[in-house]
């Protein structure tokens, strides 16, 4: 059972009503305390769209942990519950329908709102930033307004530069094989004959009639010369030039659904 001094630290910290399993079942709306000795003994679960339904759940048996209130019962036995308006206090004939539906014996006794007893200027400084009347109660975060905000993840694809490669120029010497055809000349003897005639008879007489006599010629011929220089036939340099290619992204991006929770809905 949640003593008196548990109900203002549970108002503050906007916590959760859980079932036994960990299941959320709605948001701490109101605590109700005995009107005889000020225990706490019924709490309200706020579900629905925006937490605009309150569903009345016992505190018998329930444990405090941290900000949270433990019940024994599940999410459906408390959104089945009877309707009972949250007005600020709670009826014998309201307390012996809710207890029936729980399976409890009832007392016909009367519970009030826990905070309807405390001076107006304390409720106003304790709650002013955690409203808990018909103005949406976010569950995961502070108190906002009316409307429940959506939000989704979109992709954002630029473009960044890095280097993925070298390249350098680099001279090397190879050798190959060059065949050429040059002309070349040289000379070879020829014997010519001639006559005894008038015109070369003195000559050909000049000498000793018998004789021994020896002529030589000299023969001469081409050789190829070869010879080797070093002339430039190209100029060569690296440049860079820029391409464009698609490139397909495929990413995951999370959105935000909302969707109504509760069986009081009126269709319209």
């Amino acid at each position: 059972m949640l003593a008196k001094e548990h109900i203002d630290d549970l108002l503050k910290r906007n916590g959760n009503v859980l079932s036994t399993d960990g299941d959320k079942i709605g948001s701490i709306g109101q605590v109700y305390a005995d009107d005889e000795n000020g225990q706490p003994t019924w709490v309200t679960a706020k579900t629905g769209l925006f937490g605009t339904s309150e569903s009345f759940v016992p505190l018998e048996g329930a444990r405090v942990e941290g900000g949270d209130v433990v019940v024994p019962y599940t999410k459906d036995q408390v959104k089945d519950a009877p309707r009972v308006d949250t007005d600020g206090h709670l009826e014998p004939s309201e307390e012996d329908r809710l207890y029936g539906h729980y399976g409890l014996s009832g007392g016909g006794r009367t519970y009030t709102d826990a905070t309807a007893g405390r001076d107006a200027d304390d409720r106003e400084a304790d709650y002013a930033d955690t409203s808990r009347s018909s103005v949406g109660h976010d569950t995961s975060g502070p108190t906002t307004d009316d409307a429940m905000t959506r939000s989704e993840e979109r992709l954002n694809v630029g473009t960044e530069k890095e280097a993925t490669g070298r390249v350098r120029l680099r001279k090397y010497v190879t050798t190959e094989n060059v065949t050429q055809t040059v002309p070349v000349q040289r000379e070879e003897v020829r014997i010519e004959r001639e006559p005894i005639t008038d015109a070369n008879r003195g000559a050909a007489m000049s000498g000793p009639g018998i004789s021994e006599e020896e002529h030589e010629v000299v023969l001469h011929e081409e050789r190829p010369v070869v010879e080797k220089e070093t002339v430039p036939v190209e100029r060569v340099r690296l440049d860079k030039e820029t391409v464009t290619d698609e490139v397909t992204v495929d990413e995951e991006v999370r959105k935000e659904r909302i969707e109504t929770d509760g069986d009081n809905t009126t269709r319209r």
